[in-house]
């Protein structure tokens, strides 16, 4: 991906690139997140997600819109029709509701790209019903989009750096939890000593921000090349 003129903006051709990487990364970590989901889920988590990635990015192939609020319209119509079990309705729900919040441009700032974000994290909160500690996506997502609001000065590139970790970090802080959402829930104490499957992916999907706005599209999860 070439340098862009304005490193402050990030335009609809870096939007489509953080989908396109979403969709490698759930791809090479589909086992590794079915694995994950069958501990404490249904066991189709990276089964579904992959499958929906899959169909967004042969869609943004085949007819890419060009405002943001188009795109993301795509993303999450696309999500909600192809994704079974609860992550097609909440990833959906993440990107319709980015789209709305970014509205219909051709580029985002570093503030506006927060907004959407916040927006995107809204969504899932309030389709999953899920709160920081339960155990589920929101508790990579909602570190991550706070880190990337305190960076926001720094610009779009090095504050979704800053979200990347710290949704790494909230991954990582759901494998003590006991589950309070979903199927997970079930299991109780027994779903201690788990990692989340839909935290894990969220990570993925901030991970494939941070390199797709750094330029750095990795062949590999963990950043060989």
């Amino acid at each position: 991906m070439g340098s862009r003129a304005d490193p402050g903006t990030v335009e609809v051709a870096q939007l489509v690139a953080w989908l396109e990487t979403f969709g490698r990364l759930v791809h090479e970590e589909r086992d590794h997140l079915t694995a994950l989901d069958a501990a404490i889920g249904d066991a189709d988590h990276g089964l579904n997600l992959d499958r929906g990635m899959r169909a967004v990015v042969e869609r943004l192939h085949a007819d890419r819109p060009a405002t943001v609020d188009a795109l993301f319209k795509t993303v999450g119509m696309t999500l909600v029709s192809t994704v079974g079990g609860a992550s097609g309705p909440l990833y959906g729900t993440f990107f319709l509701r980015f789209g709305t919040a970014a509205g219909p441009v051709d580029e985002l700032d570093a503030a506006g790209l927060a907004t959407a974000l916040r927006a995107g994290v809204g969504g899932v909160v309030a389709r999953g019903k899920a709160e920081p500690g339960d155990k589920t996506m929101v508790d990579a997502l909602e570190p991550a989009v706070t880190a990337y609001e305190r960076a926001v000065g720094s610009g779009p590139e090095h504050a979704a750096a800053a979200a990347s970790e710290a949704a790494e970090a909230g991954r990582d802080a759901t494998i003590p939890m006991v589950a309070r959402k979903g199927r997970a829930s079930y299991l109780a104490e027994r779903s201690a000593g788990h990692l989340d499957p839909g935290a894990t992916s969220s990570a993925l999907l901030l991970r494939a921000l941070a390199d797709a706005l750094a330029g750095t599209l990795p062949e590999t999860t963990d950043g060989r090349a």
